[in-house]
Order: C-alpha cells, then sequence, then structure tokens
C-alpha cells in the first residue's frame, strides 16, 4: 500500500500524540486549474480567457483550510498521487497549520485536479477529476481513528468514495463526535444513513432539488425542502442560498430561521460554499454555546469576504482579516 507514510509509523505517531482536535475533515485534495474569461463558453465554443493560474481546492481540503484560518486545530484524512501537485499539497496544510499525519499518497493515481471557469461576473463551472481521492479507504480510516475519536467536530462530503465517507460519519457517531455533512457533488440515491448520520446536513439549492427532486427558487421553497431533508433524519439543515444567506431549521421544534448574508459585490464564488462550512464547522468547534442560527450568520459574513477576492483557498480570510466581534 502506498502512502505518505508506513501505516504501522502513521498509528503510532498518532496514539503516541494525545493531542485533541477542534476539527478533522473526511475529503477531497484537488489541484484547481483556473481560467477567467469574459462569460462561460457554451457547448462546443472556444473563447479567449484572460488569465490563468493554479490553486489548492477540493471541497474538504478547502473547509479545512477555512476553520484552520480561523484558528481551529484540524486534521486532514486525504490522499493525494504521489507526484509534484501531492507533495505541493501536503506543504500547503502544514504552512496552514494543519496536522497531515493523516494525509496519504497513492503511487497509483495522481492528485485530483478541478478544471474551472471564472466569468466576469464571478460566476463559475467547475470539472473535477478525482483522481487518488478515490483511494482514500477502510485501511486509512482506522489509521486516521485515534483522530476521529478526538475531534469536536468531524466534517465530511461527497469528494471521495461515498463507502468512506459513511464509514467515517458511522466512526464519528461511535464516539459521540459532531459531524457536519456536505451532500456535494450531490447524488439522487444518497445513502438514507447520510441523514442520520448527520448533525448538521449542510447543502445548496442545487444539491436540495437533487435530493429531493422539488426546485429551490426562493426562501419558501427553500423552507420546503429542508423540511424534507430533515424528515429523512438529520438533526438540522442548513440550506444555503449565496447572496440571499441561508435557512437554519433543526429537529428540536425550532422554526425556520432565514440568515441573511452581507451585501457585497462578487469578485469570485469559487469555494465560497466551503468556506461558508468550515467557518461553521469552526464555531461549532469553538463557540458550541452559541445559537446555531448566529453560527450560521458568522459563517455567511466570512464566506462573503472570501467572495470578494479570486480562488479558493487564496481568498479565504483568516482570523485577523474579521472583525474581533465574529470571536
Amino acid at each position: 500500500m502506498a502512502m505518505r507514510n508506513n501505516v504501522t509509523n502513521v498509528f503510532v505517531d498518532l496514539i503516541m500524540t494525545e493531542e485533541g482536535f477542534d476539527v478533522t475533515v473526511v475529503g477531497s485534495c484537488m489541484t484547481d486549474l483556473v481560467s477567467q474569461a469574459p462569460r462561460l463558453p457554451k457547448a462546443g465554443e472556444t473563447i479567449h480567457g484572460h488569465k490563468f493560474f493554479t490553486g489548492f481546492g477540493g471541497k474538504g481540503a478547502n473547509q479545512c483550510i477555512q476553520a484552520a484560518k480561523l484558528g481551529a486545530k484540524t486534521a486532514m484524512v486525504a490522499k493525494v498521487g504521489k507526484d509534484f501537485f501531492g507533495d505541493s499539497y501536503i506543504q500547503n496544510f502544514k504552512d496552514n497549520g494543519v496536522h497531515t499525519e493523516c494525509v496519504f499518497q497513492a503511487s497509483d493515481a495522481a492528485t485530483g485536479a478541478a478544471s474551472i471557469i471564472v466569468n466576469d461576473a464571478g460566476e463559475n463551472a467547475i470539472v473535477i477529476v478525482a483522481g487518488a481521492n478515490m483511494l482514500l479507504g477502510t485501511a486509512e480510516l482506522k489509521v486516521a481513528l485515534p483522530a476521529l475519536r478526538r475531534t469536536e467536530v468531524l466534517l465530511c462530503q461527497l469528494e471521495i468514495s461515498p463507502e468512506c465517507t459513511l464509514q467515517a460519519l458511522r466512526m464519528a457517531r461511535q464516539h459521540h463526535v459532531k459531524t457536519i455533512f456536505n451532500p456535494a457533488p450531490a447524488v439522487p440515491d444518497l445513502d438514507p444513513d447520510f441523514y442520520t448520520l448527520s448533525d448538521v446536513f449542510c447543502c445548496n439549492e442545487s444539491e436540495a432539488e437533487l435530493l429531493t427532486g422539488s426546485p429551490v427558487a426562493t426562501v419558501e421553497d427553500a423552507h420546503r425542502s429542508s423540511q424534507e431533508l430533515l424528515r429523512r433524519g438529520c438533526g438540522t439543515v442548513i440550506l444555503t442560498m449565496g447572496a440571499r444567506g441561508c435557512v437554519v431549521l433543526q429537529a428540536q421544534g425550532a422554526a425556520l430561521c432565514h440568515v441573511q448574508a452581507p451585501a457585497v459585490k462578487a469578485v469570485d464564488t469559487t469555494g465560497a460554499g466551503d468556506s461558508f462550512i468550515g467557518a461553521l464547522a469552526f464555531y461549532m468547534a469553538h463557540h458550541p454555546a452559541l445559537p446555531l442560527e448566529e453560527m450560521a450568520r458568522r459563517a455567511n459574513h466570512v464566506a462573503a469576504v472570501s467572495v470578494q477576492a479570486v480562488g479558493a483557498q487564496a481568498s479565504y480570510p483568516s482570523r485577523t482579516d474579521l472583525p474581533a466581534e465574529l470571536f
């Protein structure tokens, strides 16, 4: 098995490390290949762009980096290729203070990649090739167990194997760890256990529409979709709606809460949802006594800052970039 470290050595290192984590993310790492253009091309069309750059992305890593930038003690469980992009990604985690003992490297697959086009309005279109992300599995989760059971919040998505994600959520539940699940990219036939294992089920409008079969164009639509998702067993549903903020619906009888987002001029919305979720994980770990709608309000503020700069992780604010009242 090709990994960054020998499995036994990593396990021993983790057992000997008594420290716990605020947020542990089991998820994806992607190298972003970003083209900026006046508009998104139509099918079969070639257009001229005006800028190209590479960056660090992937939903799991994005969320982890945002939580870390806000001050959370974070660990990442992921798999990258044994290639230049994989080495660079591990260094990127270290540069951001993320624990990397469970970021493994595969010799038989490349680091995941995302091709992103961003138009002048800040809208984007993305194609991902998962690569090594899909090789993260049971063996790696067993190695990561010491970290998983000593974390305040576990955060998962669907850019890795669904079976691996589900296993991570089950492990968290067994050890009484709070869970946030982001069903992205969404699939219509999601295993019912994903709902029941989610303390917080956080999705956007398009994901909610795919999961429920109902369009989400208004706050009222979001309420209906959230109610349907809640009926499937989630503890809480947070449905994000971009510039319109988000709605929060809890299973414990609380009324729907529509949390507005700050009005800002978007430059690039790439990774904004991940910024919101990473911030939410930070607040759940660091400020668990806050009402969930207040956590969502603060996470909206963090995400609104992120859309005012280009890139995913490169646009994410650090604690020092934000008003003190958010902390």
